[in-house]
Formats: structure tokens, sequence, C-alpha cells
């Protein structure tokens, strides 16, 4: 039998006019014939259709109790399937005398193993129940009955194929005592009755009320498309789109774990780029200089923070009071966060050095006539050299001085000795740490935050703040601390915090890494190495399945996780923004090359 003849089943009929009310059917049948696959092969345990094959299976068996979600696992798997899920409501009243009859079926079992003198079984018993407790909800009209059949397809390329994701089904499905059986000899009819004819030819029935009817809905999305937001990539499972809005969600923060090379500054640079479009503001902390291009290309800022930078940041540097906020609140917690950074720059304090630097920096902000009780938006701040001069009159803070020389007149006295100078009003501003010295990276990232912090606190707008290489600022208590505020509070000034890590342990060592995660509203999973896949799939709560994706992804694939739904991702881009985002070698060598050509033909 043809195709066209299987979804028709028509016989031919001699030729005859074309009459005008026959236009319409014609051209259903030729639209039909177009649709359907060139080819149709029935043999018992499956179907060739055209240059695939498929088999169909439906379930016989369920277990007592359905767990929520448990067909979540086969909607997201990386296979071709077809599902059918076909549900017919039964009348209450024939059900009740159906009911009726069965429960005295077991009632008398059990009173006949009783007057036999026999052991009971538990079985009956549980049976007996579970009747009286359903009978009951459909009394009440808490429940109702449902004929529910459940098929699905398999397609592959090859019978071995569709063996192997037969043996995954059948093993996911089983764990959960749900029972499948390939429809032998009724391959054609299964077919049927999966595909959208609102037809069941198979008539594979099983009786379920409504509280484990509801668990066949996973409520994950094989989908995962908003009506606004940023195009993050195509789905894997199905080619559709991944389009969000970090700013829709209940919180606005990101995380990206990856292994090194995988794809995690190309995804971020795509993200950052598109972002832009929907005016927001966008900060980077860039440790490895690889945004710089992208900051040129889209008329940024980039600021080179390094000893021997002309660009510099005055940690004493105090933010505007909001209207919520009074100066003596700003005051207080801008020393707070400055005994941090002395803990952080100083390797560590005593409480004894804790208590001495609180107090220097209360004198620090005095000699300057700063102090909670004036209004200081217009005053100089002072500098860490007139912290070391104040700490020098207190007694007991010989050893904070001489570990603090360094920083004031010693190889690093050019690093944050110095009035700010840097200006960060631009749609995108770019901060580098790479020619940093490694002992001070962790430093400068504190600084660099805060004085963002300080900027953002000052006038709300639509912003993204990309941490790259977050696992720098995880090593130091103090630094992965203001991290995590940032990601508590930052909804309430607009701000999103995207944190990249490639080195998912040391991001975990700190108590602040997993409260991140969790405040994380988008979270992207990148090609994991095999000594991390472990830790990741536990944390997120990954299948067996989405760790070996993961394993097996390519560059700029993975998963993709927004609140509680997730899909498999492919990162893509247009030309134009692959020229701007690159972090091909090859690619950026050529682009250097290119400008280089430029430079000399307009000097020429």
């Amino acid at each position: 039998m043809g195709a066209f003849d299987f979804l028709n089943s028509k016989k031919d009929s001699p030729i005859q006019p074309v009459l005008p009310e026959q236009v319409y059917q014609v051209a259903e049948m030729q639209l039909k014939d177009i649709i359907a696959p060139s080819a149709l092969g029935i043999q018992p345990k499956m179907l060739s259709l055209g240059t695939s094959v498929l088999r169909s299976y439906f379930v016989i068996s369920y277990p007592r109790f359905l767990n929520d979600g448990w067909l979540s696992p086969i909607i997201n798997l990386d296979k071709v399937f077809d599902i059918s899920l076909q549900v017919i409501p039964l009348d209450t009243s024939k059900v009740m005398k159906d009911f009726q009859r069965k429960v005295a079926e077991v009632e008398s079992q059990i009173m006949n193993r009783e007057e036999k003198g026999m052991v009971r079984d538990p079985s009956l018993d549980v049976a007996y129940k579970d009747l009286e407790d359903l009978r009951d909800g459909l009394i009440q009209a808490q429940e109702k009955m449902f004929d529910v059949s459940l098929y699905f397809s398999i397609y592959g390329e090859n019978e071995d194929e569709i063996n192997k994701a037969e043996n995954e089904i059948r093993t996911i499905l089983e764990s959960r005592m749900v029972y499948v059986k390939p429809a032998l000899f009724q391959q054609d009819d299964a077919f049927l009755s999966i595909i959208p004819l609102q037809t069941d030819v198979l008539q594979i029935k099983n009786k379920m009320n409504t509280s484990p009817l509801s668990s066949f809905f996973p409520f994950v999305s094989f989908d995962l498309s908003s009506d606004r937001g940023i195009l993050y990539g195509i789905n894997r499972h199905n080619g559709s789109l991944v389009l969000f809005d970090r700013f829709s969600l209940e919180n606005y923060n990101s995380i990206i774990f990856a292994k090194s090379g995988s794809g995690k500054s190309y995804a971020t640079k795509l993200e950052i780029l598109r972002t832009l479009m929907f005016d927001t503001e966008v900060i980077i902390i860039d440790p490895e200089k690889e945004y710089e291009y992208l900051a040129e290309s889209v008329g940024g800022r980039y600021f080179d923070i390094s000893l021997t930078s002309e660009h510099h940041i005055n940690p004493f540097d105090l933010p505007h009071p909001t209207e919520e906020e009074s100066p003596s609140e700003i005051l207080r917690s801008n020393i707070v966060n400055l005994v941090g950074l002395f803990r952080v720059m100083l390797g560590g304090l005593t409480p004894e050095e804790d208590a001495i630097i609180d107090q220097a920096l209360s004198e620090t902000y005095a000699l300057k006539d700063i102090s909670g009780d004036t209004d200081f938006t217009n005053m100089e701040p002072p500098l860490l050299s007139d912290f070391e001069t104040v700490l020098a009159g207190i007694d007991g803070s010989e050893d904070l001085q001489q570990k603090l020389s360094k920083y004031t007149k010693g190889t690093w006295a050019g690093f944050i000795n110095q009035p700010s100078n840097v200006d960060i009003n631009k749609k995108l501003v770019c901060f580098s740490i790479r020619d940093m010295e490694d002992e001070l990276k962790a430093v400068a990232m504190y600084i660099i935050t805060h004085y963002i912090w300080n900027a953002i606190r000052k006038n709300i707008k639509r912003r993204l703040l990309v941490v790259d290489e977050a696992w720098i600022m995880m090593k130091n208590d103090d630094t992965a601390s203001f991290l995590f505020g940032l990601a508590k509070r930052g909804r309430k000034y607009y701000l999103g915090l995207a944190t990249i890590t490639q080195d998912v342990g040391d991001f975990l060592k700190s108590p602040y890494g997993l409260p991140i995660i969790t405040n994380s509203s988008i979270q992207v999973l990148l090609k994991q190495s095999p000594s991390s896949i472990d830790q990741i799939q536990q944390i997120f709560s990954l299948t067996d399945e989405e760790k070996f994706l993961l394993l097996e992804s390519n560059v700029g694939e993975g998963i993709f996780f927004a609140g509680l739904k997730h899909v498999a991702i492919k990162i893509v881009a247009s030309y134009t923004e692959d020229q701007i985002i690159t972090s091909d070698p090859s690619q950026l060598l050529k682009i250097k090359e290119m400008k280089e050509e430029i430079k000399e033909a307009k000097t020429v």
C-alpha cells in the first residue's frame, strides 16, 4: 500500500470531470500527498517510513504510586520520538457500580481467607484500602476516572539505533515500575494512534483517577522560549529558539560553568552584544583581556588596571547617599567594606588589628572633615597615604604600618594610592586586570567591584555586571562575601550579575559558592571535564543522560537553565557577531593584521 493510500484509505475511481465544489477536496488530497512519506513498509516489529524506520510502543502497567514528573526524563532525552497521551473521561455513576462489585469481591476474598485460617494477604488489604479511598473520592467529587492510553514511537536510521534507544527508555521507565511493550504486528495501527488524527486504533487503555493522571504532565519545557528577551541559542532537541529575558525573572543573576576552551567567554560576549541592543548598560571585569576588541567595536570604555596603568581607583571614594540612606549609613558601610579590603591586602587580620584599622578609618575620614553628620557629596576623599599617616599615630600599629608600606611606598605604591580617574558613563565599560600581578588580582577585583557598586547605587539603571573567572574572587572569604552581596542586593538596583568560571572546585570550596548558584535564575552548563562532572551532576540534579551530554558536547554546546525549565542548547552567532566576539587566536591575529593594514593605509 502506498503512503498516500495509507493515509486516505480510498479506492481507485475512474477519472471524472472536476466540478467547482470539488476543487478544495482535490487541493486537500494533493497536500496530503506532499506531506506523506515517499514510501511506507509495514513489518511486524517496525515501520519503514521513507528513509527512516520507527517502532511504536504502548504502556501496559503502572505502579501503585506515580511521582510527579516521572515522564520528564523521557521527554528530555536527546532522541527523535513521538508521544501520544489520550485521556477519555468516564461516567462516574457507571464507574461506581463497577467499584461496588470490585470492593465486594476483594472483601469476600479477605473473609474467605480468614474463615479458612490462612495468613493475611497484604496485597488484598492494600487493594481494599485503595478501592475504599478511591470510592470515597469519587463520591465526594474529589476524583474522576479516566481511560488513559500512552503510546510512543522511536525514530532511527536503522534497527540497531532503535534497539539502543529502546533499551535506554525501558531502563528509565522500568526503574519507575512502568512497563511497555512493542506493538507487534500492529505497528501500522500504533502509528495511526500516535500521529495527530484523533484516533485510537490500538485501544490499549488503563483506568486511572485524577491524582496519578496529573503526574503525566512533567511541568518541564521541551521548548524554552519567551515572548521577549535575547537569543541565547538553539534548542538542540528540536531546533527551536531559546529566547529569554533575565530581567523578567525573580532575580537577574546568571552563572556559567565550563571547562577551558568550551566557549564560555564566547557565549558571554554574545549575550553582552545582544543585551546592549535592549538599552542595558554592561560592565565587565576581564581577567584575561578578552573583551578589549568588543569594547572598541561598540564604542565602550576599556580600562587597564595594573601597577603601571594610568587608570586608578581610590577605594576611599564614597557613594552619593540615596533618598533612603543617610550619610552615616553610607560612611559606616564603606568603612566595613574597607576593613574587608585590608583583610585581603594584608593576608588576614587579628581581632586587635581589625579594631585598630576600624578606628584609623574613622579618623582618616575625619581628617578630611567627613563624618556621618556632614554632606560629603562634593568633598575630596582621603587616600591610602592619609590612612597610613593616621595609623602611625595609633599605638600597636607598627606591624600594620610595615605591611601597608608596600602599597604606599614600595613596588605596589602606584596601584591604589591615587585619586580615581575612571569614568564609567558609557553603555559598555570593561576593566582589565590581566597585567596585574597574580598576588594583587583578588585585591584589584575587590576594589573594582566595590567602585562599580558605588556607581550603581548612585543612579538606578538597567545594568549587567559580568565577572569573568570568578573563582579568583572565591579564593578569599571577603571577596567572595562581597560578590554574594552583589548577587543578593543587585535586584534592588536593577542590576544583573553574570558570574563565569571554569574552576568549579575552587568556586564551590567557598561557603558562598553554592548560595551564589542558588541566587542565579539563569544557569548555563557547557562542556565539562570528567574530574568535575560528578560534582556538577550533584549540584544541578542532572540525570545520567544530561551528565553524558555535557561530557560529549562540542564547543558552545551544553544545558541552559532558566528557573525550573532547562533545555540542551547550542550557542550560535551571525558572521558579524562572530567577527566581534571571537576568541580564536587565528581569527584574532587576522583581525589585528587587518587593523594594522588599515592604519598604514591611512598614514600613507
